[in-house]
């Protein structure tokens, strides 16, 4: 099995190496007169030291993380909260959601995740049937998720506060709580998020925009409209390599990106999609199996944790992007653009590879 998820792994980020090579050339050229910019800091700021931290964390017993979980996940919200700290904290188009170190900048909501991931599956894995009492179980998740979820609210990275939320459900779900508690979780998740949309009017025109793309189709629904026609322009076997007309007309927004997928399915057409669904889904069955086949529930939960973490990401974004859910500008994991994105995946990888030889 290990064997088998490194090479899925590997594949889908040498794939996601060649299409963002394709997706960022002609904004790579515009914005920093090199065709390959993207590409370049992809791999030496991503992938490289992504593929260090996977190394090195298969090493180390995952039952160590299990020890400083409190630890590592106080680190991460300490470095969310660094965001809005000045000298620290470095926005781009309305948002806050790098840290600038000078020689590094990083995202933090992406450390977060992983962070995360590895508290919630280190408190459930040791609580058996006390999760299920509200003093155990229900309370003291929503107190982190709430937390969780303002400092995201803040910055603002509505996407993240999404992903995190499924995660989070998620594991909650796997530990085995109360049935009537998670579905208590689930209305107050709802409620918020509906509040959450309602206050930025943005937010309410992307979902109207889902309902009518027609509506606004030079505003609020043009991304959603420009998508579509890459994709549909994409037939079954693809314009070709490097050959997008949306992403060379400058049509279409964020082709490094949430829109990364439009542009595989322009050139690569209806085969690349499939390819690309198909290889999640691979990597998805490979996470299953080594989560059952785990020695104990915090393992198990470790991994179903990055599973969901994954495939929550893919499935949204892929959703997005072809107008079946309403736009969130969430990226595809091992294919859009985001150093911090990618090394943080594949150094969690790092930590399934332990589980799965243990």
């Amino acid at each position: 099995m290990n064997r088998k998820l490194l090479v899925i792994i590997l594949i889908l980020t040498v794939f996601g190496l060649v299409v963002l090579s394709s997706a960022g050339i002609v904004d790579g050229q515009k914005k920093f007169g090199s065709p390959y910019y993207y590409l370049t800091h992809q791999l030496l700021y991503g992938v490289i030291p992504g593929l260090v931290g996977m190394f090195i964390l298969s090493r180390i017993d995952y039952r160590f993380w299990k020890k400083i979980s409190l630890f590592i996940l106080v680190g991460a919200l300490a470095l969310m909260i660094m965001i809005f700290m000045p000298g620290f904290g470095h926005g781009l188009k309305g948002a806050t959601r790098w840290i600038n170190l000078g020689v590094l900048s990083f995202q933090p909501a992406e450390i977060l995740k992983l962070s995360l991931i590895i508290y919630l599956a280190a408190w459930f894995g040791s609580r058996d049937e006390r999760s299920k009492k509200w003093s155990y179980g229900m309370m003291p998740f929503l107190i982190i998720l709430a937390f969780v979820a303002l400092l995201l609210f803040l910055q603002p990275d509505i996407g993240t506060l999404i992903i995190v939320s499924f995660i989070s459900l998620g594991v909650y779900f796997m530990a085995g709580p109360s049935y009537k508690q998670f579905a208590g979780i689930i209305l107050v998740l709802f409620f918020a998020l509906s509040v959450i949309i309602v206050v930025e009017p943005y937010r309410f025109e992307r979902l109207k925009t889902f309902w009518d793309p027609s509506a606004d189709p030079r505003g609020a629904s043009y991304q959603i409209n420009q998508s579509l026609i890459s994709i549909g322009s994409g037939g079954l076997f693809g314009v070709g390599y490097n050959n997008s007309s949306q992403k060379q007309g400058g049509f279409l927004p964020e082709v490094i990106g949430d829109s990364v997928f439009a542009i595989i399915a322009e050139e690569l057409g209806l085969i690349g999609a499939a390819f690309t669904v198909g290889l999640f889904g691979v990597l998805c069955f490979f996470l299953i199996t080594i989560a059952k086949n785990a020695s104990d529930k915090f393992g198990t939960l470790l991994v179903m944790g990055i599973n969901i973490w994954i495939m929550s990401q893919a499935f949204v974004n892929i959703a997005a992007i072809s107008g079946l859910v309403p736009l969130t500008g969430i990226p595809l994991p091992f294919i859009s653009y985001g150093g911090t994105a990618i090394a943080v995946l594949l150094s969690g990888m790092g930590i399934v590879f332990n589980v799965a030889k243990d």
